[in-house]
């Protein structure tokens, strides 16, 4: 995984956080936070905290309290030890997109099946600038409702050995991961000790959070795995228009949700989640890879460096239907202040197209080329005598020209960023070689790199000891 060792970009003043400090108390304190779970109000309530109805008034301190008891950085295991992630501190892990219900496959936009989901996990295993394939990289509906994450889960497990995120459309389903990684480990302690799975949580802004979601929070806090605590936040929409009343409302929407999960465990891992962006306010359609988001992303990192969190936010996203320009500069204006921020856990890193309706096979090539190029900008220099080559300008002499100079000839293979895509072919070459643009390439890189994909090796105990699981609990689902 990526070690982001560069300064980070702050631009917030301590005038600036102070004054977003007391936004957050009042809002938490005078408006509360609604919890639509009989568990969670009970556990608020032994806590101390005034509860009406649905609604807890929080005290500040006591969330903080609260915040204080998460790890600052915790470890994820893979089922392949050279897959193991690190959350928090310099450390950057990326996941592919999550949740799309359509792929867009060249000039093809249709309903995703589980077919496209075992092809994106299979891209997500072959490509090293990606962590994770994530969770629901896209939505099979070719697959019963009710049972399909066991499907997904299953090929998370068996066509990776990379960390996968867990479902978490209800308890059961949340159940089932938790239950299906331990078989993949060896026992519930396995993970326990050591988590093995991360999970999103989403509010349901603004200010609630919904059954579903804490369903499959008790769940996985209660198993010690990790959740993403991520208010989901259109400015305009879900929140007030302005960035600083956004900041507010994720501040308040996150750390309450943060503070649940130590009231189910004491310590459980959870990374502070931020999804914000704005809406067209003459049409009302979401927007994506704005520079309000970017901003709001920059003011997340720094945030939740102040209270001691990782934190999760950023991606390639997108509003544009196809893998065009307006798909790469906007993917681009989310990924360079993700790297700024430096952020912990990056879903929606490769293939977001149409504002997260669609996966697409061309852009997960363009969006990997991004990932590997920041990931190269974003490794300090190392300068030493070495590196200041005074033994090839002798070589060379005045006037001369370094490409058959040693020094170039021992690290021209290293030295630079060696494209995925681009090209940098002069006009004659290129369109002998067919005058493919980008998406061409893209095509031809996804499509070879699916030939080429090896499925890592499995215990035969284990994977059948996952498939019968699989065939019992569809089974007892009806499916």
């Amino acid at each position: 995984m990526f070690r982001n060792t560069m300064p980070r970009y702050e631009v917030l003043s301590e005038e600036a956080m102070a004054t977003l400090d007391r936004g957050w108390r009042r809002l938490m304190t005078e408006l509360g936070v609604e919890f639509m779970d009989d568990r969670a109000l009970e556990l608020f309530r032994k806590a101390g905290q005034r509860v009406e109805g649905n609604t807890v008034f929080l005290d500040p301190d006591f969330v903080l309290e609260q915040v204080a008891k998460a790890p600052r950085e915790f470890d994820v295991q893979a089922r392949n030890p050279e897959h193991n992630i690190h959350i928090g501190g310099d450390s950057m892990a990326f996941g592919a997109v999550y949740g799309p219900p359509f792929v867009r496959q060249g000039d093809v936009r249709r309903d995703a099946t589980m077919d496209d989901f075992r092809n994106f996990t299979k891209l997500a295993q072959s490509y090293s600038a990606l962590d994770s394939a994530g969770g629901v990289i896209c939505e099979p509906n070719d697959t019963p409702l009710d049972s399909r994450h066991l499907d997904m889960t299953y090929a998370l497990q068996t066509l990776t050995d990379k960390v996968y995120m867990g479902n978490v459309v209800s308890g059961v389903n949340a159940a089932d991961t938790i239950a299906m990684t331990s078989i993949l480990f060896g026992s519930r302690e396995a993970i326990e000790q050591t988590p093995a799975t991360i999970s999103l949580i989403n509010c349901n802004s603004p200010l609630r959070w919904d059954d579903r979601m804490l369903e499959a929070q008790f769940e996985y806090s209660g198993a010690g795995q990790p959740v993403v605590l991520t208010p989901f936040i259109l400015m305009g929409a879900m929140s007030p228009v302005t960035i600083p009343a956004a900041l507010v409302q994720q501040i308040v929407e996150a750390l309450s949700g943060i503070a649940l999960s130590q009231l189910i465990r004491p310590g459980t891992p959870v990374i502070f989640g931020s999804f914000l962006s704005n809406i067209d306010m003459q049409s009302g359609s979401p927007t994506f890879g704005t520079p309000e988001s970017g901003m709001g992303l920059l003011c997340t990192g720094q945030i939740a460096r102040h209270f001691g969190l990782p934190f999760r936010t950023g991606g390639g996203l997108t509003s544009s239907q196809v893998a065009d320009a307006q798909a790469g500069y906007e993917a681009l204006m989310t990924l360079m202040p993700t790297f700024l921020a430096g952020a912990n856990w990056v879903m929606h890193s490769a293939g977001w197209l149409e504002g997260g309706l669609v996966a697409g096979y061309e852009k997960f090539i363009v969006d990997i080329e991004l990932l590997q190029m920041l990931r190269h900008e974003f490794t300090p220099l190392e300068i030493d005598e070495a590196s200041m080559a005074f033994d090839a300008h002798q070589e060379v002499g005045h006037g001369g020209h370094f490409l058959g100079a040693m020094h170039t000839m021992e690290r021209f293979r290293t030295c630079f960023y060696r494209p995925l895509l681009s090209s940098s072919e002069n006009y004659e070459r290129w369109m002998r070689n067919g005058g493919n643009d980008a998406n061409a390439r893209a095509t031809v890189a996804y499509q070879k790199t699916l030939e080429e994909y090896e499925q890592p090796a499995l215990d035969d105990a284990v994977r059948d000891e996952l498939q019968d699981y699989v065939i019992r609990r569809r089974a007892e689902l009806g499916d």
